[in-house]
């Protein structure tokens, strides 16, 4: 029989955490923050998956999902290159990524201006998780200044939030919503 984890430690009540390897650091460290803001998209992106959508598109969520828990755990090692254990992101899934947009683009018209979020709940849902993947990047390009990451997770989590656009757009042609198209008054 497994041993349960327990759910409280007690060790974070001084507000401190610790990373893989053991280093304990404040709560508001740039790791802690970086990956606890992959943790938010991940968290919203199961939102969507739990919507009414096409079932290829809850797979490539959860696919992502999986992704975004191995940016996670690499994101909190005090030294990403000590933990061989630990899962790695690939070049090739980036390019899972590139072939889901494309995929999809092939399917919808061309884009000519800004497209305003909104016109149904799904696809706000996308917008919404499409800009807290744009904050993830910019945390994590930050953290990169001073920490070791790995490359391959800026460009997965930029080409993520391209992927959510394009997922927003392809939920507007599944459920038959006008795209509202940005006019900039001048």
């Amino acid at each position: 029989m497994s041993e349960e984890i327990k759910i409280y430690t007690k060790t974070g009540d001084k507000g401190e955490t610790s990373l893989i390897g053991g280093k304990r650091v404040p709560k508001y460290d740039q790791r802690i923050e970086a990956y606890g803001t992959v943790d938010e998209l991940n968290s919203y992106i199961g939102l969507i998956r739990d919507l009414h959508i096409d079932a290829h598109s809850r797979e490539m969520l959860i696919e992502i999902q999986d992704r975004l828990f191995t940016a996670e755990s690499l994101l909190a090692a005090e030294n990403p290159a000590d933990f061989p254990f630990l899962p790695r992101l690939n070049e090739s899934d980036v390019i899972l990524l590139e072939k889901e947009i494309d995929r999809m683009n092939e399917l919808l018209p061309p884009l000519r201006s800004f497209v305003l979020p909104g016109g149904h709940p799904v696809i706000s849902h996308c917008h919404i998780a499409r800009c807290i993947c744009r904050r993830t990047e910019r945390l994590i390009i930050k953290l990169a200044q001073s920490h070791p990451v790995d490359p391959v997770i800026i460009k997965y989590i930029n080409r993520l939030s391209d992927y959510l656009f394009v997922l927003s757009r392809k939920f507007s042609r599944d459920f038959n919503v006008v795209e509202t198209h940005w006019k900039a008054r001048i």
